[in-house]
């Protein structure tokens, strides 16, 4: 009984950290495959640090439940290193589960290309709102609130704002560091400083809206109602279409492509004939150069 009771209360002083998980659960891996030589326990060290410090901070003053938890990966790929400076890219990736159902739908699939960063074996990976003084957490740090205010305005309208204009203020800080890549205006069409403009300008709140649509009256609705999901997903797409005729080389329509245009094409797997030629139109006229990935709609 005494055993009893002590376990009890034990589960009771673990319930307010219970339900004050961390948000993500996060997976990092760093290839050094391209580097040469036999010592490698840096990118181990690097890999293991990462991984703490992602995992075990809160990034919201939302509470979480443990299995609640956004399914995450970051992959660093080092191409180069001279002493401790480092160059190479990093690819993002997140996923959400679909309401009842065992399916989980992407949300992120980004690949950063400008990605050099200086860090120095079991060095302390730090991070403050108000001072950036790595480029390697700023990153990392700016994709996680990326990937939260993805997965927030998946569950409702325009729910991931505060996230976005963390990412901003990152953005923001980072451009006055001169020797940082991948943070000033114009000199690429597709990096971080392009990424949060184009999740926060004029065009962004019809592309949010149809986000939270795609998701929560979209896919989460399939279970109960597969046609009527579909039917929403599909819906969703002229968007799709305002997104391209205000923005026409809009980030988020590659980020769409990169991350739902395979689902979609599967969500139009059931659809009428005549649906699947109409989709195959608009879909051809929104992603021109993605005709291989949407050629099942011609059926």
């Amino acid at each position: 009984m005494k055993l009893k009771n002590l376990s009890c209360c034990f589960i009771l002083a673990l319930l307010p950290w219970i339900g004050q998980a961390q948000e993500l659960n996060a997976r990092i891996t760093v290839n050094s495959d391209k580097i040469q030589g036999t010592n490698k326990s840096v990118f181990t060290t690097l890999q293991n640090s990462l991984t703490e410090f992602v995992n075990n901070r809160k990034w919201t003053d939302a509470t979480f439940a443990i299995n609640e938890r956004i399914d995450c990966s970051m992959t660093i790929i080092v191409n180069e290193q001279e002493d401790n400076s480092f160059s190479g890219e990093i690819q993002v990736q997140a996923r959400r589960p679909v309401y009842n159902s065992a399916y989980t739908t992407t949300l992120l699939n980004y690949r950063d290309t400008e990605f050099d960063f200086e860090y120095v074996e079991f060095e302390q990976l730090e991070y403050s709102e108000n001072t950036l003084t790595s480029n390697l957490t700023a990153t990392v740090v700016f994709y996680i609130y990326i990937i939260l205010g993805l997965d927030f305005d998946s569950f409702s309208p325009l729910g991931g704002k505060v996230y976005y204009d963390q990412a901003q203020q990152i953005v923001n800080m980072a451009q006055s560091q001169g020797s940082w890549n991948g943070w000033k205006a114009f000199d690429s069409n597709n990096n971080r400083h392009a990424l949060i403009t184009a999740l926060t300008d004029n065009a962004s709140e019809i592309f949010r809206n149809m986000w939270y649509t795609y998701h929560r009256r979209g896919l989460d609705e399939m279970a109960a109602n597969p046609d009527r999901g579909r039917t929403t997903i599909i819906e969703t797409l002229q968007s799709l279409e305002e997104v391209r005729k205000i923005r026409p080389t809009s980030l988020l329509l590659q980020m769409y492509a990169d991350s739902k245009l395979d689902e979609v094409v599967s969500v139009y797997s059931k659809a009428t004939t005549q649906e699947k030629q109409a989709g195959y139109q608009l879909l051809s006229n929104i992603f021109p150069t993605q005709g291989r990935r949407l050629e099942s709609l011609k059926n």
